[in-house]
């Protein structure tokens, strides 16, 4: 082999390394930004997936109260934010005819009967659960503040006590009055809202005025702050029985206005169709 032969030889592998290193340079560039690419759509997907599981738990949970209220002719009342319940309605809760009351607690320094707390999946033979009884939204596990909350009207309706948890309160309330009745409210905002009822408007700010239940999740940022917007604090914990107003609106990532929580709740048309299939009315 000439000298001139090995020269080009050795040119020519210079050029094939060189070229090998700026293709695998090249190469993992591409495979960073592909793998960076798909992280946010997985990330999304795993979002709506909890979106969508914590939706069906919900769903659920307003299934089980109305096979409750079914069975029993009244609500339960809710787990106790203090904990003490383990998943069941709080201690000392009483489905006496005309009384009715679910007992009153102080939690955080806010005093309330327990008509606004933690859903009691015990109680309703709900599940799944976490360790400790309650249940626990798609972000859950051992975040209390992951736990689906639920809320029962007090309102006393045609001078009946707490129609809502009393053996033979609905029936004595009857359901035209029920139905005509101010309960606990769904608004779209919680501007211009008081504790008891949406803004005035116009527009109507209600999404309904006249449930009888509320059952909800503080959404994927519940374990840390519960968010920190108006309307997700119209939501937080803890809450006195005498708040009656709750926000159900889209989502939103919007710093200050941000919005995750999901919320359901039990009409009367719904309640009635279902207590007269059962028998517990009229």
């Amino acid at each position: 082999m000439t000298a001139s032969s090995r020269s080009r030889n050795y040119r020519c592998l210079r050029a094939a390394a060189g070229f090998s290193l700026i293709e695998l340079a090249v190469g993992l560039a591409v495979i960073t930004l592909l793998l960076g690419s798909l992280m946010v759509p997985l990330q999304s997907q795993i979002e709506s997936r909890k979106i969508a599981d914590t939706q069906k738990i919900l769903d659920n949970a307003r299934e089980a109260l109305l096979g409750y209220a079914a069975a029993y002719g009244y609500f339960p009342c809710p787990a106790d934010y203090a904990g003490g319940s383990n998943g069941a309605e709080a201690t000392g809760s009483t489905h006496t005819a005309g009384s009715g009351a679910c007992p009153a607690t102080v939690t955080g320094g806010v005093s309330s009967a327990v008509y606004i707390g933690y859903l009691p999946a015990v109680t309703l033979g709900f599940t799944p659960t976490d360790a400790n009884g309650y249940a626990v939204d798609a972000w859950g596990g051992t975040q209390p503040l992951n736990r689906i909350r639920y809320a029962v009207s007090a309102t006393n309706v045609a001078s009946v006590n707490n129609p809502f948890t009393n053996s033979n309160g609905m029936r004595s309330a009857g359901m035209s009055n029920i139905l005509n009745a101010t309960l606990l409210s769904v608004c779209n905002t919680a501007a211009g809202s008081s504790s008891t009822a949406c803004a005035p408007g116009p527009p109507s700010t209600a999404l309904t005025s006249n449930a009888i239940a509320v059952i909800w999740s503080l959404g994927a940022n519940a374990a840390t702050t519960g968010g920190t917007s108006t309307d997700e604090a119209e939501n937080a914990e803890p809450r006195a029985s005498a708040e009656r107003v709750f926000v159900m609106r889209d989502m939103s990532k919007v710093t200050a206005t941000e919005f995750d929580d999901l919320v359901v709740w039990i009409s009367t048309p719904i309640l009635f169709s279902r207590l007269l299939a059962s028998g517990q009315l009229p």
